[in-house]
């Protein structure tokens, strides 16, 4: 499948639905690395500003801890040797922080710690989410405000009722109450989900923060943002579950790339187009890319510039590469990833099919000389009158079956090759051989994909939606519709006014007359989604085909 641009985000989370897991360690040194042992466990489960557990321990390190930390913590060996050791401690730790975001001062310090001592026991680390609140401190606060963020310095400037002491519980409490603080004041910054708190603890300009005011009046709806420059220019465009949600993060989170943080710094307002559904500003987006051809785009924007390999309609058909389809009768697959691509999969075609490579145009009664490939016989040479029309179309027959069937024969003489150069340890050659077949079959097998849809004058299909069912109408692999239809009313009567205002689609002559590969591609794999009914119409996905044998024939660079 081609490519899309990946710009799709989930809904943010908001903080009141999540919980969080504070933990705080005391160990016998700073590095986990070097030698260094936990020696007590503190951690606290929070939900929504309620305390839903405490975890405390002490952890028997197996070894003397330095008087300089007993001084520190005022954990003795006397203290731990009595405790349980880590192998027994970080499991129970485990369960009871699973499915909550971990949260630290310092953080990398603990998790450190946490992640080296799991691999030292063999234990699979689960996939946390983690926060720390030293650099969200630090994102938040000002000089003028704290001199340091150090957790006791935070925990004085809130007013923690727990004061830190070098002991993991009483670290941990007050932890949460200076998480509890700082997100107090993200909140009438508007940031409110953990996306949102994550991207706010990267380094981002005070300039590009300041225009986070552009996104405040987008809905929080499916749908397409268009930036736009000083002249009203679109600068880029991208897509969205939440249009609002996604927008903003361009103001609160550092973009390693140049060029966004560059847009950013250009735009001047963001457009909004609110979408039925994800699929509809998937396409939207698509039909947006190639009208406006936006600079900061970097997929999509040159949907019309591919190539086809063409079967042509002459008295003696040949291969062609082109730029674009043609109502005449003329066999095409396709699109390719581009020129090279195609006219690799034509010389792998040229090697198994004995059909002219010449350009010049022939009568059935041409009488010219014969060209060096029919001397070698690697043309059946209708030129000079070698060949029979009947010798001849038997040959374009076969070629004809591998693009649009079966590509068996292609397939066995090309292995042959490639077999035959292994074994002379000519692996190069065999490798590009390879690449020249897979180019062929990922262009076929997209060509019999698009297919699936393109002549298929009109399908309805719907997903689960939570308001009821979003509905979507394809007339020959174009979107031409779509809708929510609601739970409770008139299916029947619904669908009739969702189709009678859907766009009119003109059949066509090729695998995508109605509409670019990419849409058709988006709507085909929205269709092969769990879940999805046919409300009308018919669709069937294709079982056999070239996208069986791309598996083993997998060039550099394909998908």
């Amino acid at each position: 499948m081609e490519a899309v641009q990946s710009s799709f985000d989930e809904l943010g989370r908001p903080l009141s639905d999540l919980t969080f897991c504070i933990v705080d360690l005391e160990t016998t040194g700073g590095s986990a690395a070097k030698g260094s042992k936990i020696t007590e466990f503190g951690a606290v489960k929070v939900r929504a500003g309620e305390v839903l557990g405490e975890f405390q321990t002490l952890v028997n390190p197996d070894e003397h801890i330095p008087a300089f930390i007993t001084v520190l913590t005022g954990i003795t060996d006397q203290m731990v040797i009595n405790a349980p050791r880590i192998a027994e401690v970080l499991p129970s730790f485990l369960e009871f922080a699973r499915g909550a975001v971990l949260v630290a001062h310092n953080a990398p310090f603990d998790v450190g710690f946490l992640k080296f001592a799991a691999r030292g026991l063999e234990i699979e680390w689960p996939r946390f989410e983690v926060l720390d609140t030293a650099i969200l401190a630090r994102r938040i606060l000002t000089r003028d405000e704290v001199p340091n963020c150090k957790l006791s310095t935070l925990a004085a400037k809130f007013q923690a009722t727990t004061t830190p002491n070098h002991r993991a519980l009483d670290d941990a409490r007050a932890t949460v109450d200076v998480l509890h603080a700082l997100f107090e004041r993200l909140g009438p910054l508007g940031v409110s989900t953990l996306e949102e708190v994550s991207t706010y603890t990267s380094r981002v300009s005070p300039a590009q923060r300041k225009k986070r005011w552009l996104a405040e009046h987008l809905p929080n709806t499916p749908g397409v943002y268009l930036f736009r420059g000083p002249k009203d220019d679109v600068l880029y465009i991208g897509t969205s579950r939440n249009i609002r949600a996604r927008a903003r993060s361009y103001f609160t989170k550092s973009e390693t790339r140049s060029r966004m943080a560059e847009m950013v710094q250009v735009a001047q307002r963001i457009e909004g187009i609110s979408c039925a559904s994800a699929l509809e500003a998937q396409v939207r987006e698509l039909r947006l890319i190639a009208h406006h051809k936006p600079p900061y785009n970097r997929r999509s924007r040159n949907q019309d510039k591919v190539a086809w390999l063409k079967l042509t309609q002459e008295a003696w058909p040949r291969l062609s590469v082109v730029r674009a389809i043609l109502d005449d009768g003329a066999d095409y697959i396709g699109p390719f990833r581009g020129r090279v691509a195609a006219e690799g999969a034509i010389t792998a075609l040229h090697d198994t099919f004995r059909i002219r490579q010449c350009t010049q145009r022939l009568s059935l009664k041409s009488r010219k000389s014969p060209c060096v490939l029919a001397e070698m016989g690697h043309c059946l040479s209708p030129c000079n009158g070698s060949a029979t029309s009947e010798a001849y179309f038997a040959e374009v027959a076969g070629l004809r079956e591998t693009m649009i069937g079966n590509p068996a024969v292609l397939i066995a003489n090309i292995t042959e090759k490639m077999e035959t150069l292994s074994a002379a340890e000519r692996y190069e050659d065999a490798a590009l051989w390879r690449d020249r077949i897979g180019s062929f079959l990922h262009a076929a097998a997209r060509t019999q994909r698009l297919r699936e849809l393109t002549e298929t004058d009109e399908l309805l299909a719907a997903a689960p939606h939570p308001d009821g069912w979003e509905v979507h109408v394809f007339r020959f692999g174009r979107l031409a519709a779509a809708g929510v239809m609601p739970r409770g009313v008139l299916t029947q009567v619904w669908v009739d006014a969702l189709l009678s205002s859907a766009e009119s689609v003109e059949g066509g002559f090729g695998p995508v007359p109605a509409a670019t590969a990419e849409e058709t591609e988006c709507l085909l794999r929205w269709l092969d989604q769990d879940g999805i009914r046919i409300v009308r119409g018919s669709w069937q996905c294709s079982s056999a085909g070239s996208a069986r044998h791309l598996p083993n024939f997998s060039p550099a660079g394909l998908g």
